[in-house]
């Protein structure tokens, strides 16, 4: 056989391994069954008339906590859930419950470059375990990204988001950890699971 022959048989088999593979992966993400139930709300900022605490679907509606910023900004923590792979998931809104649109500050990400590279985010929150005397920073996956709600910039007055963290979970005997973002005040609140 010739070299040119050789090389292009090789083309085409990586060509079909390829496609062979993108196949296989569009068949995996297929819905299939159809008995997929949209969610009833969106994660993107939506418009709400009263100042209650918006819920999420299998929270109470009295928030853990509620935190105040700056600039008439208002966190409202639903949950905080451990999870079996040694997490903890904080679920909550932010609201901007001032009369005008406001620019939601870069402190919120935190100081850390490897986050801050990665755009707006709630990268700066922690959780701290008195008890333990430990401090627990948003988890960040390998590429350096923060596992929490990012990509907003501006919150429209009595617009509401949809946010979460991730955080290495305490020990187990540990129930009650203060919460805590810049620019926001800080509170105790209970882990559940």
């Amino acid at each position: 056989m010739s070299m040119r022959f050789t090389a292009r048989a090789r083309k085409g088999m990586v060509a079909l391994a390829v496609a062979a593979g993108l196949a296989v992966g569009v068949a995996g993400c297929g819905g299939g069954g159809g008995d997929d139930k949209k969610p009833d709300h969106s994660a993107s900022t939506s418009r709400t008339g009263g100042s209650g605490p918006s819920t999420q679907e299998g929270q109470s509606e009295q928030p853990l906590a509620e935190l105040k910023g700056s600039a008439g900004l208002l966190l409202q923590i639903a949950s905080a859930q451990r999870d079996s792979g040694g997490f903890v998931t904080v679920n909550g809104t932010l609201k901007n419950d001032g009369a005008q649109t406001v620019v939601i500050p870069s402190a919120l990400s935190g100081n850390e470059t490897e986050i801050i590279k990665n755009g707006r985010s709630l990268g700066g929150a922690t959780l701290v375990d008195p008890q333990g005397k430990k401090r627990y920073y948003v988890l960040r996956d390998t590429e350096g990204r923060p596992l929490t709600t990012t990509g907003f910039s501006t919150l429209k007055a009595g617009d509401t988001l949809a946010v979460f963290m991730q955080f290495p979970a305490p020990p187990a005997n540990t129930s009650e950890v203060e919460f805590q973002l810049p620019t926001f005040t800080s509170a105790t609140i209970k882990i559940s699971g």
